[in-house]
This record gives C-alpha cells, sequence and structure tokens, in this order.
C-alpha cells in the first residue's frame, strides 16, 4: 500500500439515498478538483455548490464540494468531498471520473490509516472508529467514542513515565553507585503497587467495555411448556415467540437483543429439552443444546408450581456448574417445584413487573457483577491490548517479589523493562506493522 499517491472512495453505504458521499485525499486533490468541478475555487471548509463533471466534461451531477487543507484534515492531508445525489449511479461514476483523473481506489480503512501514520490519531482511537462503525447499540456506541479521544494512549503514558523515572533511578544507582544512592526500597514497592492498581483497574474497565461492545448471549433453557417463550416477549415488551399450552410448540432458536444497564443482551428463546420427541423436535432440541454450550449465561426456567419433572431436574443438573439464572415460573398456581431449588432461584410469573426486573438484575450481576459500565471511561478494547497489560502485570508482581524477598533491587531491571516495553504496545508507541494491518482490515471502504 502506497501513501503518497492520491486515494478516492465512496464513504456511503451501498443503495440509494438522499446524499452519496465520495472522498479524496492525497497530494493530488487540488487538481483533480479542478478538473471534477472547474468552477469551483476552493477554499478551506466552504460548501461549494457546483456541477460535477466526468472526464469528457460532461455533467454527472450538481452538489457540494468540499475542501479541507493539510494539515487541518481527517487524514492530515489535503482532503476533498464531493456530496451528490444519492443514485448508486452518480455516485459510481464520480468515482469512476476521479479515478479517471489519476486517483487510486482507496484501500479499506487507509484514510483512517493514513490519520494514524500522519499523527492525527493513535493506534488506539483509530480502532475506536471501526468500533464506533460496528456498535449496535448506544452504549457500544458511546463505549467506542470514549476510546476515540485518545484518552487511554495517554493514561498509559503516564504509567510508562513513572516506569521510566524509576528505571532511571535505579539504572544511575547501578552505574554511579558511589553518587546515586538506591532508591528506597518501600517507597519503590509504593510505586510499583500504584501501578499495579492502575493497571488492574484498566483491565477490569476492559473487560466491562468488550461486554458493552459485543453483547451477553443469554439462552433461555428449561423442559416444554415452562414458559420459556412467554418470558422472552415479556423482557421483550412485545409478542415475538409463538406461545401456546401444547408442549413442544418452540422448534427452533429465536435470538433478540435487549439493553440492561446499557449492556446489549442477545436473549435466545429455545425448544424445550425432554427425553421423547419427534425427529423434527429432536432436531430443536439439539440447535438447544448448541446455543446453551456457546452461550455467557444460560436463563432456566421451570415450572415452580408443581414437582420438578425428570426433564426439569435434568436441565438444572446440567446447568449447575456454569454461570445461569434460575426462574421458577407459575408462582401464581403454586410454589412446589420452587421449594424443592430452594434457595438461590427467582420466583414470580413473566406477567410481574417486578419479576421481571429481578431477572435482569441477576443478568446484571451474573453477567458483569452488576456494576453499572462507566462509557464515559477509555478502556482497554482488542486482545492484543488485554495481552500486553497482562505480560505488564506479570512483570510488576514478578518485581515487587524480587524486592519482598530482599534480593537486590537492581535484579528487577530487566522486569521494569518488560513492563514498560508490553505498555507501549497499549499506548501505541511500539506497533508492529501487522499489529498496524490487523487493525485497519476490518474497515469498510471509504473510512
Amino acid at each position: 500500500m502506497r501513501f503518497d499517491d492520491t486515494i478516492a472512495a465512496i464513504a456511503t453505504p451501498p443503495g440509494r439515498g438522499a446524499i452519496a458521499i465520495v472522498r479524496v485525499s492525497g497530494p493530488d486533490v487540488r487538481a483533480l478538483a479542478a478538473r471534477i468541478a472547474p468552477s469551483v475555487r476552493l477554499r478551506p471548509r466552504y460548501a461549494h455548490y457546483a456541477p460535477i463533471l466526468d472526464e469528457d466534461g460532461n455533467a454527472i451531477d450538481r452538489g457540494l464540494v468540499f475542501f479541507a487543507p493539510a494539515p487541518h484534515s481527517y487524514t492530515g492531508e489535503d482532503t476533498l468531498e464531493l456530496h451528490v445525489h444519492g443514485s448508486p449511479i452518480v455516485a459510481r461514476e464520480t468515482l469512476r471520473a476521479l479515478l479517471a483523473y489519476g486517483a487510486r481506489l482507496a484501500e479499506p480503512g487507509e484514510f483512517t490509516r493514513r490519520a494514524f501514520l500522519n499523527g492525527k490519531m493513535d493506534l488506539h482511537a483509530a480502532a475506536a472508529v471501526g468500533d464506533l462503525i460496528d456498535a449496535e447499540s448506544r452504549s457500544a456506541a458511546r463505549a467506542a467514542l470514549a476510546n476515540l479521544g485518545g484518552g487511554l494512549a495517554s493514561h498509559v503514558r503516564q504509567l510508562r513515565a513513572s516506569l521510566a523515572t524509576i528505571l532511571e533511578e535505579l539504572s544511575g544507582a547501578i552505574d554511579f553507585p558511589d553518587e546515586v544512592p538506591e532508591p528506597d526500597r518501600q517507597a519503590l514497592d509504593r510505586a510499583l503497587a500504584s501501578i499495579v492498581d492502575d493497571l488492574e483497574r484498566l483491565r477490569h474497565d476492559g473487560e466491562v467495555g468488550r461486554l458493552v461492545r459485543e453483547g451477553v448471549s443469554v439462552a433461555i433453557v428449561g423442559p416444554p411448556n415452562a414458559g420459556k417463550s412467554s418470558l422472552l416477549n415479556a423482557l421483550l415488551g412485545e409478542e415475538r415467540a409463538l406461545v401456546s399450552e401444547i408442549a413442544g410448540t418452540t422448534r427452533d432458536t429465536i435470538e433478540e437483543s435487549i439493553a440492561v444497564d446499557g449492556v446489549l443482551i442477545r436473549l435466545v428463546d429455545t425448544a424445550g429439552i425432554r427425553s421423547h420427541a419427534d425427529r423434527l423436535e429432536s432436531a430443536g432440541i439439539e440447535r438447544t443444546r448448541r446455543a446453551l454450550a456457546s452461550a455467557r449465561i444460560a436463563l432456566v426456567v421451570v415450572d415452580g408450581s408443581r414437582p420438578l419433572e425428570p426433564e426439569a431436574q435434568a436441565v438444572l443438573a446440567e446447568t449447575a456448574e456454569r454461570d445461569r439464572v434460575v426462574f421458577a415460573n407459575k408462582a401464581d398456581l403454586g410454589d412446589r417445584g420452587a421449594r424443592e431449588i430452594g434457595d438461590g432461584a427467582i420466583v414470580g410469573t413473566v406477567d410481574d413487573i417486578r419479576t421481571l426486573a429481578e431477572i435482569r438484575m441477576a443478568i446484571a450481576r451474573v453477567g458483569w457483577g452488576g456494576e453499572r459500565p462507566d462509557l464515559e471511561r477509555p478502556h482497554l478494547a482488542s486482545l492484543r491490548e488485554f495481552e500486553a497489560v497482562n505480560d505488564a502485570l506479570d512483570a510488576l508482581r514478578r518485581a515487587r517479589a524480587t524486592l519482598a524477598a530482599g534480593e537486590p533491587s537492581d535484579l528487577i531491571v530487566g522486569e521494569l523493562q518488560r513492563a514498560f516495553a508490553s505498555l507501549g504496545h497499549v499506548s501505541g508507541d511500539i506497533a508492529a506493522e501487522e499489529v498496524v494491518t490487523g487493525v485497519f482490515a476490518r474497515f469498510c471502504i471509504g473510512k
């Protein structure tokens, strides 16, 4: 991928719409603008209304021409945006004309990659752009926006600066023992403990942020006719799943989403699990087991009004060792089954607002400890960042253990250097080419 040429791409989604945007960035933007919109005398950040011409001088459309000069643009280069009517043909013809004038079709994510390479954003903020585009909920969008400001990189650089200060003090004491005293061991340990606490908070916030971005899968499982589909409808507030008193009505999985404390919850209603079933129902039960295996939480629904049947006991036993919420339904008809389950089960009915609120709180408690996510705080977003923080934590804990054992303080220098380097991968100060390529590979063309 070359970065000394001029790129162009359609920045709006495929299909018809009110407006289509064609974006251009690179050193030849002014020359391209003079050919595709010759009547315009470019002024920075000004909307020019003018004819858009093809390479033969024929009008493609009349639209708006926006120019942003380097370095005051998204990419840090001269950029041009052509806002034309949202016909796919008009957008394609505008792009084709730009390519005929000498621009190159942009690669996926190349505009944002140029912004990163030109110092307009760090790698973490660039990845947040992709998260913002992919956001499926308002909370996920807010979490991505918090990372877009580069706050995480700034915070991690402060931690690296603290480590650098410690390393300088240790290096001075090692190189000039007669002139530079060894740092106070207790003060040194307190400084390392503070950095460890900061990194543990970062990792915790990152886990919560991951849940906000990706959502939590919850499989609603249980024996037939326990009220699983009714519960799905009640949580959604609409009649999404077919409900019947006939056991085995649900033959396939149904997936819908709700938000709990800002976290996207992917609810999967499944076929009832029982031993005696026809071939079609058995296929649905097999899908139920696959959904249960891949779900983060099992929401087990049983009929709590009567003694637990073997199917209910089997589902409870099967999910006993995993994260789950147990709901004893139909409490208005009795509680014999609920009493058999004992403590820990939610007892109520799908028609009761308080019961539904209790189920939502239980999902939050099991899924992420019930803590309301702070969506305004930057957080770790990628597996690469988590691995780097974990490596830094391991190095710092080893360093503290060395100090606690009474070993010479110069023995911890290697571990501190490892932590310093690992955090560089989080702040973006150290970024291998394959990591950079991986970040931008998931972007759409035009961004």
